[in-house]
């Protein structure tokens, strides 16, 4: 076993369905067909996890639903957390191995599973970055969230908006309903890899241009946000945007009705809009459900 890794397992739970099924084998395509450690920048997962400090994740126990090949654990491992546990129902556990093999030994926990329906126990910390958007049913994966968060623990998630994304839902989508039938290398090189290229050149373009500006124009201050990243990295996100068999596009009203929910505490909630097409919400779970 290598270090780091205390255990690896299958989570005991019902079989995922279809269509997460689908989407998770999809996806672990694509992790399995990227190199070695975390394709994030330290920055970007500081921008993700926020408003959550990653130096409050310090001898606490945190969970991630949805770990793709590791990326976010790698960065949430450096901050030193006791217990540190991840799920994923794609086959990327050997990747994941792999990447997080430097943290120190019993305090890395990996398990494949269908995240909705797993038992894994409560966490102080409790995450799922771009993921609930990939479910067939995207609230199931918030009921995970919130029932593996203690009480008086802190949860987190980030999801595709509705609002912001109308380029990418009328121009994007439809095209990936096509391409996430397609073998996996004809979708990486024969679509995502000829969309990569104008849009690499808009977004660096923006990235020079007023700021106001670029925030009328479509998806302006997200492509002045990736652009900060390389050709590979661009090409990496079309590939997972037109690899999977779903993606929902969730509005604000949905993630306010889920932050309604009574085991939640509700002066702890916040729901803010990122890079003008996504949603940063999260709060702490009550001491006690009334």
């Amino acid at each position: 076993m290598l270090r780091g890794v205390k255990a690896e397992t299958t989570a005991p739970a019902r079989a995922a369905g279809p269509s997460d099924a689908g989407t998770a084998a999809a996806f672990a395509t694509s992790w399995n067909h990227v190199g070695v450690g975390s394709v994030y920048t330290r920055a970007q997962f500081e921008d993700w996890l926020s408003p959550i400090e990653p130096a409050s994740l310090a001898g606490k126990s945190v969970l991630e639903l949805g770990f793709g090949n590791g990326s976010l654990l790698y960065h949430a491992g450096a901050a030193g957390p006791a217990r540190l546990v991840g799920v994923e129902l794609g086959d990327t556990l050997a990747r994941t191995r792999e990447n997080l093999s430097h943290l120190p030994a019993g305090v890395l926990e990996l398990h494949q599973g269908d995240l909705t329906t797993v038992d894994l126990g409560a966490f102080d910390v409790v995450y799922c970055i771009g993921v609930l958007h990939h479910l067939g049913v995207p609230r199931a994966g918030f009921d995970a969230v919130l029932r593996h968060t203690r009480p008086g623990g802190q949860f987190h998630c980030w999801v595709y908006a509705e609002e912001g994304n109308d380029v990418v839902i009328r121009v994007v989508d439809p095209i990936r309903r096509v391409a996430s039938r397609l073998p996996w290398w004809v979708t990486k090189y024969g679509v995502a890899l000829p969309l990569t290229l104008p849009y690499f050149a808009y977004a660096k373009l923006l990235r020079r241009a007023p700021e106001g500006l670029a925030a009328r124009l479509p998806l302006g201050q997200y492509s002045r946000w990736i652009a900060e990243r390389d050709f590979g990295f661009f090409h990496h996100v079309a590939f997972d945007q037109l690899v999977t068999p779903e993606t929902h596009y969730i509005p604000r009203a949905t993630v306010a009705g889920w932050l309604l929910d009574p085991a939640i505490d509700p002066a702890s909630t916040y729901l803010v809009r990122r890079n003008g097409n996504s949603w940063k919400f999260g709060g702490r779970r009550r001491q006690e459900h009334p």
